[in-house]
């Protein structure tokens, strides 16, 4: 047996169409998403390489804060773990193993966004201390 080394490239788009302006782009946040919360297939891509078994999470889906594990979830009007208080938008697409439980991404809670163009149907809200979204 001999162990090869194998490098692969791997060029993706980042659809970011959801944005309705560059502001607020530079002050992100650092989270860590439950995936718990969200469904394959609608909120992330599935892997299907057997090479490079990653799967990807899209931007521009809507998260809140659970108030018990401080992790950020699906939005959802009809939660009441904390999940109900939209905190902002997942910013870029993250590559993740199709195990992990816990994900790092980048929250987009200043800005301006065109909810026709986000992967999920969402309502507008208002403007809150947590989240400065301006819906277009």
């Amino acid at each position: 047996m001999t162990v090869q080394p194998v490098s692969f490239t791997q060029n993706l788009t980042a659809d970011r169409s959801w944005l309705a302006s560059l502001h607020g782009t530079g002050e992100i946040d650092s989270i860590t998403l439950d995936m718990s919360t969200f469904t394959s297939g609608t909120h992330y891509v599935p892997s299907t390489d057997t090479n490079i078994p990653y799967s990807r999470f899209l931007s521009g889906i809507p998260v809140g804060k659970i108030t018990a594990s401080g992790l950020f979830g699906l939005y959802s009007t009809g939660a009441s773990d904390g999940r109900q208080n939209l905190a902002g938008f997942v910013f870029a697409e993250v590559l993740f193993a199709p195990s992990q439980t816990k994900v790092p991404a980048a929250l987009l809670w200043h800005g301006s966004v065109k909810t026709a163009k986000l992967p999920v149907a969402v309502a507008a809200v208002a403007p809150s201390a947590i989240c400065q979204i301006r819906f277009a």
